[in-house]
């Protein structure tokens, strides 16, 4: 029997503010996408207090979550790797993100390559560190075709990120955070591509407008809406979903 295990990164804010996050509902749940004949483990890097009374997960500390730390980035996949027990790696999730409120006026060269390092350099690196792990997942699997069950990376992403709609959601220019969330979305889609070929499903998310500290109370979504809808999406994943931008809901976001 193999043993799933699927680290998930940015615990500390966005759709993952301590006590209510993502992570923590994962742990809650016991499962992403249930595998069958095959007993589920989660390693949550960088989480502590709620997550941490869960059995299943060994915690790090703060910098195992730093994704824009290339060497924090390699310890993570090497401490992963030996809680495996020579077993591959099912599911990626790259939640981490930051969000500053610049416009074209205030924004300048630092804050935009901060939010790059964090919101798209880091989830490249976190995906070619654990990329042997995944393909090993990949190549132990008798499910044909690709899916979270397999092995996949799923990038946390915006409709902000959205080119297309744009227009629509402008009344809030956060220049840094709509680059680098474009630039994640090619990355999911150059991963796709590239990735496909393993076996390795690439799939950009969008968790709606959050009510939490970086989506504020004038969001839409409470984090319970927005992890159950994730939830849901996640083992209905394919293949014609490779290398797309859903929402919490499923449905396609235009690039």
């Amino acid at each position: 029997m193999g043993i799933f295990w699927r680290p998930t990164t940015g615990c500390l804010s966005g759709i993952c503010p301590p006590p209510r996050n993502v992570a923590a509902a994962l742990c809650h749940h016991g499962v992403v996408c249930r595998a069958p004949r095959a007993p589920q483990r989660f390693w949550v890097p960088g989480c502590s207090g709620l997550v941490a009374q869960h059995p299943l997960v060994p915690t790090r500390g703060r910098d195992s979550t730093d994704v824009a730390n290339p060497s924090a980035i390699v310890s993570a996949a090497k401490i992963v790797e030996g809680k495996l027990n020579g077993a591959g790696l099912n599911l990626l999730i790259n939640n981490a993100g930051i969000f500053t409120p610049v416009s074209l006026e205030t924004v300048d060269s630092e804050e935009m390559i901060r939010a790059y390092k964090t919101n798209a350099v880091g989830p490249l690196l976190m995906a070619q560190a654990f990329l042997p792990l995944l393909k090993k997942a990949a190549q132990d699997s008798r499910e044909e075709g690709l899916s979270c069950n397999k092995a996949a990376i799923i990038n946390i992403s915006t409709l902000l990120g959205s080119i297309e709609r744009t227009p629509e959601s402008y009344f809030k220019p956060v220049i840094s955070y709509r680059c680098s969330k474009a630039a994640l979305n090619m990355l999911t889609r150059c991963q796709a591509l590239t990735y496909g070929k393993a076996g390795i499903l690439c799939v950009a998310l969008h968790p709606g407008w959050v009510k939490t500290d970086m989506g504020t109370q004038e969001a839409d979504l409470t984090v319970d809406t927005s992890v159950q809808g994730l939830l849901s999406v996640l083992p209905i994943l394919s293949e014609k979903h490779s290398g797309m931008l859903l929402n919490w809901k499923g449905k396609t976001i235009p690039w």
